[in-house]
């Protein structure tokens, strides 16, 4: 192999690399956002758990975010605002990464 097809192979590598951890930092961050709900909601135990699973497969609907909101919004009414929502989303996905990386 050639200086370059060592580069290209790396960079490959890496991208894959970054491409896994941040679908396991979305699915993550999406589980905290369950538990997190869950516990709004009164759930513990087993079901909180269950709940954050749900959480987890509705990121699967459609590309973004948008569909883990609807369902997490959907499911708190009024509780708690939409602002405090998404901020929370935000934090918790620097907490799913740090978690990540501590994993390594």
């Amino acid at each position: 192999m050639t200086t370059f097809d060592d580069r290209e192979h790396a960079f490959e590598s890496k991208f894959a690399h970054d491409a896994e951890m941040a679908f396991k930092a979305e699915a993550r961050r999406n589980k905290l956002m369950g538990l997190w709900v869950a516990e709004i909601l009164g759930k513990t135990g087993d079901e909180a758990n269950a709940y954050a699973a749900e959480v987890v497969k509705a990121d699967f609907e459609e590309a973004g975010h948008e569909d883990v909101m609807r369902k997490v919004m959907g499911d708190l009414g009024d509780r708690v605002p939409e602002a405090e929502i998404r901020a929370k989303y935000a934090e918790l996905l620097a907490v799913a990464k740090g978690q990540l990386l501590n994993e390594v």
